[in-house]
């Protein structure tokens, strides 16, 4: 899987950038250090001007690859769940059985992120962090529809098909198949964020990841066994 990776380039919608930041060092330079900026700072505090700074550049070179911060979330975002889904579907593809696949899908979903090599401008870890912190403020937003229709989310709701598609391979007649999909994907990141900040409310180690209690979850939920 790996040496498959390593050719892979990400995607992602052309309509949420300017310039495409994988065409040039100055670019993959914006991407790389906004992770580290965001995770240092907060999407909040974050601007274009603290950027421009720490890469030393202007403004003005930054808003050729981006309209505002706002698309600089929605990008990083988007490359993370593109590089999620290319893990699911590498490591699940030729896997037959579906509680088998199912199960397999719950650890790439829910585990700790390492770092990969493949993407030298690229910190996963962080860029995990900034995920499972700031994804949500990338769509609660009044233009969230406008964004949808434009396609900003496609990747993410692909994911949770995939998911979906999963589920049912297993049982047809379950009734809801999208709704425990998006649960496993945007409830690992709730469970992390619990066990790093409100840990009194966690049932997780500090290294622990909450794939057990997802497969738990869903096996549960289908009424079958990891055993089977």
């Amino acid at each position: 899987m790996q040496s498959l990776l390593s050719n892979l380039k990400i995607n992602i919608n052309e309509k949420i950038y300017l310039k495409d930041p994988e065409s040039s060092a100055l670019g993959k330079r914006i991407v790389e250090n906004s992770i580290l900026l965001i995770d240092e700072l907060g999407f909040d505090a974050f601007t274009f001007k603290k950027l421009g700074a720490k890469i030393g550049s202007n403004e003005s070179s930054i808003y050729r690859y981006f309209e505002s911060k706002h698309n600089v979330l929605i990008y990083l975002t988007s490359w993370y769940w593109t590089w999620l889904e290319y893990q699911l579907v590498f490591t699940t593809n030729s896997i037959e059985n579906p509680i088998q696949k199912i199960e397999k899908a719950i650890v790439i979903l829910t585990r700790n992120t390492v770092i990969d090599s493949d993407f030298s401008h690229i910190n996963e870890v962080l860029l995990k962090q900034i995920v499972i912190n700031e994804y949500s403020k990338s769509y609660l937003t009044k233009e969230v529809d406008d964004e949808n229709k434009d396609g900003y989310f496609k990747v993410y709701k692909r994911l949770v098909t995939r998911l979906h598609d999963m589920i049912l391979a297993v049982d047809a007649n379950y009734t809801y198949a999208f709704s425990l999909a998006s649960t496993v994907i945007d409830g690992a990141l709730h469970q992390h964020f619990l066990k790093d900040h409100f840990t009194t409310i966690s049932d997780l180690k500090p290294e622990e990841s909450p794939t057990n209690y997802f497969k738990d979850l869903v096996f549960k939920s289908l009424n079958i066994s990891t055993h089977e």
